[in-house]
């Protein structure tokens, strides 16, 4: 058996959260692999949206077993309230597990991702000072905290240690801060993490392969935010492609399945950083407003453009994708002339590749496609599509390549479209 993988192919925000949702019933085993509460999974069901940062999309599935990887950092003050916020509901979660691997992101971490953020100045990156950054920082500095140390007997002398350090940073910041109330939060919610099994978890992921388990692999950001393969350096501080499943659940690269690679019909980013195909007229605004464009963990406006084709090439490369999925296609709906970036022109010549230099020098070369009037939202069937948005996909599916699988119409589970 081998573990398949889910991830998205632009800057994030392509909406994981929902096709893991909808996948979870095929799976035995969801495994979130990197990042942290940086991350926002929006899932929607009966009515209710619901927000996970740091839990596995596939919670609200009784029966399927959930895994926190060694390559995520965790904020226990924010896991507790992703727990409280679940239990609110009344909807039974499934089993939950944490690797002892995972790293911890303390109160100190969060005040040096702000400190850092703001020296930067114009310069900043778009941090969601979650404390993210700092966190990897001190796990590749070999001075972290993992959870599976929380039950040393020496733990509160190891944050100590750890929390002076970052304090000796702060004073060089000259950054003003209060840690009292943090702290206090932070060891109050440590309770709730240690209420949860911590487990050796490439053991156990090793162990579910051989006795044929069916484990979906889910990634948080987006391939354009890799830390090595990204927009560098405004991009988060962990491999967000298909490699970091490896990394950060220990599954060997000879036991990778499918790999599914989630698009928008168009683009957005968060933050600072490169966007050629971004757009400021009235249709970037429509994106904006249609799509709800806001992070679902900041609630920071998303910039929104025309989808780009040499990027999505690009990760879906670097990832070895094998199914698409197209992500918010009933937000084109009422867009005449829809425009698709094939090429960029850098200093007077064409290419269609991602190249090292400066991407703000990138100026886009569009294809037009026609667009369509229907409100997708309301389909039962892609068959039901106008022509229009089945020439879209199978125009998608030429260029990159790839079968287009699943095109999603709404936020809801029952809009989700198969091919």
């Amino acid at each position: 058996m081998k573990a398949d993988v889910l991830l998205g192919l632009q800057w994030g925000d392509e909406g994981k959260g929902k096709i893991v949702d909808v996948l979870t019933s095929k799976y035995d085993i969801i495994a979130r692999f990197q990042g942290g509460p940086n991350a926002g999974h929006t899932l929607e069901f009966d009515g209710i949206k619901h927000v996970l940062h740091t839990i596995p999309s596939g919670i609200f599935h009784p029966g399927v077993v959930n895994l926190i990887g060694n390559g995520v950092v965790i904020d226990p003050v924010i896991f507790e309230k992703e727990i409280i916020d679940i239990k609110a509901l009344k909807i039974p979660m499934s089993e939950l597990l944490i690797s002892k691997k995972a790293h911890l992101i303390l109160p100190t971490h969060k005040l040096l991702d702000a400190a850092s953020e703001k020296a930067k100045g114009k310069q900043k990156i778009g941090s969601t000072l979650k404390g993210i950054g700092p966190t990897y920082m001190d796990k590749t500095g070999r001075n972290g905290l993992r959870v599976g140390d929380i039950s040393a007997v020496d733990f509160n002398t190891r944050y100590e240690k750890l929390k002076q350090k970052h304090i000796q940073l702060l004073n060089f910041y000259d950054f003003e801060y209060e840690l009292e109330k943090l702290e206090k939060d932070w060891f109050d919610s440590l309770v709730t993490l240690k209420s949860f099994d911590h487990i050796e978890s490439e053991h156990y992921i090793h162990n579910a392969l051989k006795n044929n388990k069916k484990i979906l692999a889910e990634g948080a950001q987006g391939a354009l935010l890799d830390i090595d393969f990204g927009s560098y350096p405004f991009v988060t501080s962990s491999n967000t492609i298909t490699a970091g499943a490896c990394t950060g659940l220990g599954i060997a690269p000879n036991k990778i399945g499918e790999v599914f690679g989630i698009f928008k019909a168009y683009c957005t980013r968060v933050g600072s950083g490169p966007f050629p195909s971004e757009l400021f007229d009235e249709i970037g605004d429509k994106l904006a407003k249609v799509g709800n464009e806001f992070g679902s963990t900041t609630g920071r406006a998303r910039r929104c453009g025309w989808i780009d084709i040499p990027a999505l090439k690009y990760a879906i490369n670097i990832n070895g994708v094998t199914q698409l999925m197209m992500m918010k296609a009933d937000v084109l709906s009422g867009i005449d002339t829809i425009k698709a970036c094939t090429h960029y022109e850098l200093n007077g010549k064409q290419i269609d590749y991602l190249p090292f230099e400066d991407n703000e020098n990138l100026t886009p070369i569009y294809k037009e496609l026609n667009g369509w009037d229907m409100d997708l939202m309301q389909l039962e069937s892609l068959s039901q599509a106008p022509k229009e948005v089945h020439n879209y996909i199978a125009w998608l599916e030429e260029v990159l390549k790839t079968p287009i699988t699943i095109v999603s119409v709404g936020p809801d589970r029952k809009q989700t479209l198969y091919r």
